[in-house]
């Protein structure tokens, strides 16, 4: 699991450890893991590390202090190194050290340190580069990057293409390594203000920050790298929960129910469906297959004639009617004005309230929701269009622009108000419930973005649910997890589908994908993941 903690938190494990050890010896653990990262891309790159050339961009604080120190250590390997500062002063131990070392040092600013550069002198040298180094503000820092810094950045996402659209496009461009974190982004919120220079890879120092998990600032992070400099037992100690979190595969075999030799399809957890419509019965279809894709013990539908055919058509394995339940799966494709499902799904939620029997619901059963607070075991699952009506229904007008501005943020206020675990769609999938931590999963291509993958998740979420049945009401972080797990897993099926293995789904598109081929995914991605 991927834990981040707030800067405050960082900065206080940061004072607390260097009490005890000598001077500068984080720095310098810091620097030695960060040059480190950046030979390893070198190499990677073009087979070896000296003769490259390294341009590092350098704030006023202890983020430019790490890069120079680091950039030292670059030279000292027969790598060119020039430094640009963009403030009129800059960490003097590192500069020295840099100097010494033989980096070159410019200046963006009249008087300050190194020899005088411009913007557009900056540009022509990073389009004949090997990497750029960000290292312009680091966690102590606030809000969007002004000034030369910000004129640099902005000119060389342009000049240099590292805009998101180019990147795609300009395989020999210079790699983008950021220090810590890329400047400008929110450290604590995931906050994207102003210009960032997109990473390709982010060498953090002592815990991961919440910006690399949250979105927006998290699709800028690239490839994370975490440098171990001795934080790790004063956060356990003083920092509390995390405030965000992150699954990964070493998680997956602790939650997904596993069948034993003695099981049978009741133990292994029995699903209740309430999907589809005349209008929409292929949900129906995606939101049972991917139930049985999943692995749970029983899938049980109910809904119209029409879409009972259709699924049956696809999986005849599929229990028409009701009946017990671990689990409901209710709401995909249940259009307005469809009451025979509309009163299901009601009737559903009102078991699943009474009995405490877990249940997730999308798109159609938002509007059944009623107005008092739900439970932690009910899962929502809207995306960023669904979640403002929500919040604007409960007397908390919401723009769709401003959930996907800020996502956390939103999913917070909707679990806190609603009282039950909600997990909100995006190109990150954000998870809060009645914990300290969100759980945020980029595990996704921008291809799972079409019609149907969300019927797929709901089916997949009701698989977990099902599985663990009576224990997901009595652990608020459960119902959290599950989700997140779900959304990891579905993420991982939509990459499989398209072509791409875990290594390349954060460089590479892959191809275009169905809902049905997510199903298809399934199974494969599931062995794989529990291998791990």
């Amino acid at each position: 699991m991927i834990s981040s903690y707030t800067a405050a938190h960082v900065v206080a494990a940061e004072r607390q450890s260097m009490a005890a050890a000598p001077p500068d010896s984080l720095m310098r653990a810091a620097a030695m893991g960060a040059a480190t990262v950046i030979l390893r891309e070198l190499r990677a790159r073009r087979g070896r590390a000296a003769g490259a050339r390294v341009l590092i961009l350098v704030g006023p604080g202890n983020n430019g202090g790490d890069a120079l120190h680091a950039g030292a250590d670059l030279a000292n390997r027969g790598v060119a190194v020039t430094a640009v500062t963009s403030a009129t002063r800059c960490h003097e131990a590192g500069r020295r050290a840099f100097q010494e070392a033989g980096g070159h040092l410019r200046s963006l600013v009249d008087g300050g340190p190194g020899v005088p550069i411009s913007i557009e002198e900056v540009a022509d040298a990073a389009r004949r580069t090997d990497a750029i180094v960000d290292a312009l503000l680091g966690i102590g820092a606030r809000g969007a990057l002004s000034g030369h810094a910000a004129g640099l950045v902005t000119t060389l996402t342009v000049e240099a293409g590292l805009s998101p659209k180019a990147r795609q496009l300009h395989s020999k461009r210079p790699l983008v390594v950021a220090i810590d974190l890329p400047s400008g982004v929110g450290v604590d919120d995931g906050a994207v203000h102003g210009p960032v220079l997109p990473a390709d890879v982010t060498v953090t120092f002592g815990a991961h920050k919440p910006a690399s998990l949250l979105p927006p600032a998290s699709s800028l992070f690239g490839r994370v790298e975490l440098i171990d400099i001795g934080l790790t037992e004063h956060l356990r100690l003083t920092a509390g929960e995390p405030l965000a979190k992150a699954l990964d595969e070493s998680d997956v075999a602790e939650l997904w129910p596993m069948p034993r030799h003695a099981d049978h399809k009741y133990t292994r957890g029995v699903l209740g469906v309430v999907a589809g419509s005349e209008t929409y019965p292929g949900a129906a279809v995606l939101a049972t297959s991917a139930a049985v894709a999943g692995g749970v013990g029983m899938v049980r539908y109910l809904g119209p004639p029409t879409a009972v055919e259709r699924v049956l058509s696809r999986r005849p394995e599929v229990v028409p009617g009701g009946g017990r339940v671990d689990a409901w799966a209710l709401g995909p494709g249940v259009a307005a004005g469809a009451d025979d499902q509309l009163d299901r799904i009601r009737r559903a939620l009102d078991w699943a309230r009474a009995e405490r029997v877990p249940a997730v619901i999308d798109a159609g059963g938002f509007a059944l929701l009623p107005h008092e607070r739900l439970d932690p075991w009910i899962i929502l699952t809207p995306h960023a269009g669904e979640m403002a009506t929500l919040l604007t229904d409960r007397g908390t007008p919401t723009e769709r622009s401003a959930v996907e501005a800020d996502p956390a943020r939103y999913a917070r206020l909707a679990s806190d108000m609603l009282g039950c675990t909600v997990l909100l769609k995006g190109p990150s999938t954000v998870v809060a419930g009645q914990t300290p931590s969100l759980y945020v999963q980029s595990d996704g291509v921008p291809w799972l973005a079409t019609a149907g993958t969300g019927d797929v998740l709901t089916g997949l979420i009701g698989v977990l649910l099902a599985g663990h049945g009576p224990s997901v009401a009595i652990s608020p972080e459960l119902p959290v997890q599950l989700a997140a797990l779900a959304a990891m897993v579905h993420g991982r099926a939509a990459c499989r589908a398209a072509g791409l293995p875990d290594s390349d789904r954060r460089v590479r598109i892959g191809s275009p994908i169905a809902a049905l081929d997510v199903v298809t995914a399934l199974p494969a991605t599931i062995a794989a993941l529990l291998a791990v």
